[in-house]
Order: structure tokens, then C-alpha cells, then sequence
């Protein structure tokens, strides 16, 4: 059996070697002439699984080690009795970690507390879900749009982008990429959402590029309808409007999900998936000796802070977006090389807290939020 992986995605040639030949290859090398006698293909985002790569191949399994899926073309897949696979909430938890990171980030560099604040959560699936849960915590006011959701479990927990464009302080996006349909997300933060915003909020985008239409994003910032603007997915990238980078609070090299629990979870979830297609018999598999921070242990002392200032201290002791920001300012002819090479990062709860002279009802919401609490 031959698999080819994209060269990018960790440890699948330690898991699937003793069983077939493992071609890791660069996303753009994965090519037609490269398929031809491949069995199976492990992919992430950049590799693009069309009817032009994957026609005249023997491949019947297509596992991609991301939540997303639009690179893959389903519908010749169908057609063509190729089987296919997402990593399902793999790098969920990362993406929660990063937008932790970017509120407090923002919170504290324009004075404001987040307590009290309202923030809409567009898309609420595997990431949207952490999200909305980690500022419920903090005490936000938490709106959630998600027109499926809402069709299958009622309105109740839902509101509409009418009420979001009325009320919301901060607006982050969690949806997939749509280009047509009921639900089409394509190009959704368009002139007319924006100039029906009320309130002039935070936008955030962390899902697809191509949700935001670029240069309406660039007005409406120009013209002061949104207060801030941080952007991890572009569209377009890695050729990024470098105009709509210089006006951004936050921007980064589509690494919102790249914690190395993330990957490794999308690993994971994608020999697993091989296992079960092909009869390989390690259904079970879980990633080794996944690379850790210089320190896990953070030390917290309370006097003098109030909650606030104490659950930021410890989200932004795992990751301050501030460094990512500037790699990519610093340098964004190399975007693509900063998510090759991004550094390690961990998720919450990966670390554990020391803490002293911090209240009972406070080590319980670091609890939540996945920490550790050391006696």
C-alpha cells in the first residue's frame, strides 16, 4: 500500500510505515502524476484534492488533518467512489486559546474590561461551541448565530445577524466556507452587514478568509464602522491585501488552530480513519512525545488584581498573540514560512497554576477554562 502525506502534518510516517510506504511530499507537490499509484492521500488545507489530481488514481481515501474541508472536492469524490475525512474539532480548542488571547490582548491595549461586554459568536459548531462556553466564563453576554443549528434544535439559544449587527461589542466568525445556498457564508461580512452595524465592535475572523469580502472589511474600517479588526484567515493568502494589514489590531499568519495539540489531533483523527478504511488495526493510535513549552507551571499571586486582570495573566502566560502579530507585520512575504515553522504552543490545559492569594470562586473558572490548579 502507498500513502502520500503532505510534509507538513506530524508524526504520520512513525504510524503508518510498518504498514505501507508513507511519500511525504509538500502541498504543491502532490500532484496528479504523484497519485497515480497512491492508495491513500493525508492532507491538510494548501493540498488541493480536485478532479484534476485525482482522476486516473488509485485513491480511495482522502483523510485531511483539519476541520476544514472545502479543498477536497467532494462532489467528484462521490462520483468517483473516493472516501474522505475531516478531523472533526481537532484544533477547536486552539482557535479558543487564540481568541482568549486576542480579547485580552485587544481589552487591555484599548482599556476597557471584558466582563459585561457582549460578543456574538457566528457559527457555532466544534470551535464556535469552546468559544462562546470560554467567555460565558468571563462573564461576557454571549450571542450565538447558527442558522442549521437553529433549524434542527429551535430558536431559543440562537439569535439573528440582525441582532447581532444591533448589539454586539465584539463579532467573531466560526463558519464554514459556503459558496452558495441556504447557508452560504461566502463573502457574509459584506457592505451591507457592515454598514448595518450599530455599535461599531471588534470583528474577528479565524475561519476562512473568504468569509470577509476584503474590500468591504477595508471601508468600513477607513470609515470607522467597526472599531477594531483582527484577522487570522485571509482571503486570498498568502498574497494578502498588505494595505488591509496596515489597519488591522491583530493579524496573523492563518495560525489560529496551530497549537501542537491541534496538529496532533488532526493526526490523529487521520490514522485512525486509515486504520479503519484499510484494516490496519491501530484504531487507537494516539501521537507520541508531543513537544512541550519551556514551562508549564505558571505562578499566580493574586494581590492587588482583580478576576479579570488574573484569568488574563494566566491565558495570555500560554499564548499572547502580540508575537504572531508581529512575525507577520515584521515580515509578511513570509507568511507561508511562519506557518511552517511556528513555534510550540500549548493548550490550557496543558499547564497547571500555582496560585496564592487568589479567591476559591476564581480557581474555579481557571478550572474551567482547562488549567490545572496546584494545592
Amino acid at each position: 500500500m502507498k500513502i502520500i502525506s503532505d510534509n507538513k502534518i506530524p508524526y504520520i510516517k512513525g504510524a503508518l510505515e510498518p504498514f505501507s510506504e508513507v511519500i511525504y511530499l509538500p502541498g504543491n507537490m502532490i500532484t496528479a502524476d504523484v497519485l497515480r499509484d497512491a492508495d491513500a492521500l493525508v492532507t491538510r488545507t494548501r493540498t488541493i484534492c480536485s478532479k484534476d489530481v485525482l482522476e486516473g488514481s488509485k485513491v480511495k481515501f482522502i483523510a485531511t488533518a483539519t476541520i476544514g474541508f472545502d479543498h477536497i472536492d467532494t462532489a467528484y469524490c462521490k462520483t468517483a467512489g473516493i472516501e474522505w475525512t475531516n478531523a472533526r474539532g481537532c484544533n477547536a480548542e486552539s482557535v479558543n486559546q487564540y481568541i482568549s488571547s486576542a480579547l485580552f490582548s485587544y481589552s487591555k491595549r484599548h482599556g476597557f474590561a471584558l466582563k459585561g461586554k457582549t460578543i456574538a459568536v457566528v457559527g457555532v459548531g466544534q470551535v464556535g461551541s469552546r468559544v462562546a462556553k470560554t467567555c460565558e466564563v468571563l462573564g461576557m453576554n454571549v450571542l450565538l448565530n447558527d442558522p442549521p443549528r437553529e433549524r434542527v434544535e429551535g430558536p431559543s439559544q440562537f439569535v439573528s445577524l440582525q441582532s447581532i449587527q444591533e448589539l454586539a461589542d465584539i463579532i467573531t466568525f466560526h463558519v464554514p466556507l459556503n459558496m452558495d445556498g441556504e447557508d452560504k457564508t461566502f463573502h457574509m461580512v459584506n457592505n451591507k452587514f457592515l454598514r448595518g452595524l450599530k455599535k461599531k465592535p471588534l470583528i474577528m475572523n479565524t475561519c476562512r478568509g473568504e468569509v470577509f469580502d476584503t474590500p468591504a472589511v477595508y471601508q468600513a474600517i477607513k470609515e470607522k464602522a467597526i472599531s477594531g479588526l483582527n484577522i487570522d484567515c485571509w482571503e486570498n493568502e498568502p498574497a494578502l491585501d498588505l494595505e488591509l494589514l496596515g489597519l488591522t489590531d491583530y493579524a496573523t499568519s492563518h495560525i489560529a488552530g496551530y497549537s501542537k495539540d491541534g496538529k496532533a489531533n488532526g493526526t490523529k483523527s487521520s490514522v485512525r480513519a486509515i486504520s479503519r478504511f484499510f484494516g490496519l488495526g491501530i484504531d487507537d493510535w494516539e501521537p507520541p512525545g508531543i513537544e512541550a513549552p519551556k514551562s508549564p507551571l505558571i505562578e499566580l499571586d493574586g494581590r492587588g488584581l482583580d478576576e479579570e486582570k488574573i484569568l488574563g495573566t494566566a491565558i495570555l502566560a500560554t499564548y499572547d498573540i502580540e508575537q504572531d502579530d508581529r512575525a507577520l507585520r515584521d515580515n509578511p512575504q513570509l507568511f507561508e514560512q511562519l506557518r511552517g515553522d511556528y513555534p510550540v504552543r500549548r493548550e490550557f490545559d496543558f499547564y497547571s497554576v500555582r496560585a496564592n492569594y487568589i479567591k476559591p470562586e476564581t480557581l474555579g473558572k481557571l478550572e474551567k477554562l482547562g488549567f490545572t490548579i496546584l494545592d
